[in-house]
């Protein structure tokens, strides 16, 4: 098929002449003309085609090519600095050099000052002391969970199996009587420990209040735990005085996960435990400062421990 076209010239030198396609003739004769019009060059007509030309086309070729023209006066304008830059003298380039490193060296010189302005502020030691808190708050969790697992797999869990048997050592009550809410605090303080390495998993930032949050609820059954301890140290005497069950209950200490404590060791673990987390908060708090974001629930968490523990 024939196919036509025209060239669009421009007056500067070096800028390469624009050919341009239409489908039929009459459209490219309102090209050129439209063109001629903008008096933005002179047209030299080819060979032609074209579609009908719409009015928005014209705007749009107008527009373009007052682009082009302010491009190129603004190249006209930039060509004599970039003479200047190719023809600049050698020393002139050495100083700028130097100029632009000592400009970098003084920038880093000034944010490493702010730095260590930062690290030896009393805001910052504050931070180290409570982050160091928590870290150690979870290796003291991580080890309480392992107590608590081998109180309870180790022990518990054995002695309901025996207290099945056809000639039972110790009753199902005096298992109860020894363990109260033993398997529940476990359970209880795994989602907590799972919480706490979350937490960890997203320093710098550390927001533990709503953790304690988990513990509140449960306070009751610690409560009921800490009454009946003295009780359950009783029980557990009565049960060694039989032969069938101390040898037995010996067998359980001898496990390697136990390393050489007696189930009186692992029964007074949880004893201290609230105190623990009392002493911790208190901590944590003497590094929050007031108008920390958890400084409140911090505070009440801390409060409410200690009606525990009265």
């Amino acid at each position: 098929d024939l196919q036509h076209y025209f060239t669009v010239l421009f007056g500067h030198e070096g800028q390469k002449p624009l050919e341009l396609r239409c489908e039929d003739e009459v459209d490219g004769d309102e090209w050129v003309e439209a063109i001629h019009q903008a008096r933005r060059g002179n047209c030299c007509w080819v060979s032609s085609p074209s579609k009908r030309f719409i009015n928005s086309g014209k705007h749009l070729m107008s527009v373009w090519f007052c682009q082009i023209v302010a491009l190129n006066k603004t190249k006209e304008k930039m060509r004599p600095y970039q003479g200047n830059q190719e023809d600049e003298d050698p020393d002139i380039k050495k100083i700028k050099k130097v100029q632009s490193f000592m400009r970098g060296w003084l920038c880093r010189r000034k944010w490493k000052t702010i730095v260590q302005d930062y690290i030896c502020s009393p805001h910052a030691e504050s931070m180290r002391k409570r982050n160091q808190i928590v870290f150690n708050m979870v290796e003291a969790e991580s080890e309480y969970v392992h107590q608590l697992y081998v109180l309870v797999n180790c022990f518990l869990r054995p002695l309901r199996m025996a207290a099945s048997s056809k000639k039972p050592p110790i009753s199902h009550d005096d298992v109860s009587s020894i363990f109260l809410n033993s398997e529940t605090i476990m359970f209880l303080h795994e989602i907590f420990h799972q919480g706490l390495k979350a937490r960890i998993a997203n320093w710098p930032t550390l927001i533990l209040a709503d953790l304690f949050d988990i513990l509140l609820p449960m306070l009751n059954i610690y409560q009921e735990f800490v009454r009946n301890h003295q009780y359950s140290l009783q029980v557990l005497a009565n049960c060694k005085q039989n032969r069938d069950f101390d040898k037995l209950l010996k067998q359980y200490e001898a496990n390697p996960a136990c390393e050489g404590r007696m189930l009186e060791t692992f029964l007074t673990y949880p004893m201290f435990q609230i105190p623990r987390y009392i002493i911790t908060l208190h901590e944590l708090l003497a590094h929050t400062p007031h108008e920390h974001v958890e400084r409140k629930s911090l505070e009440f968490a801390k409060s409410k421990l200690e009606e525990l523990s009265r």
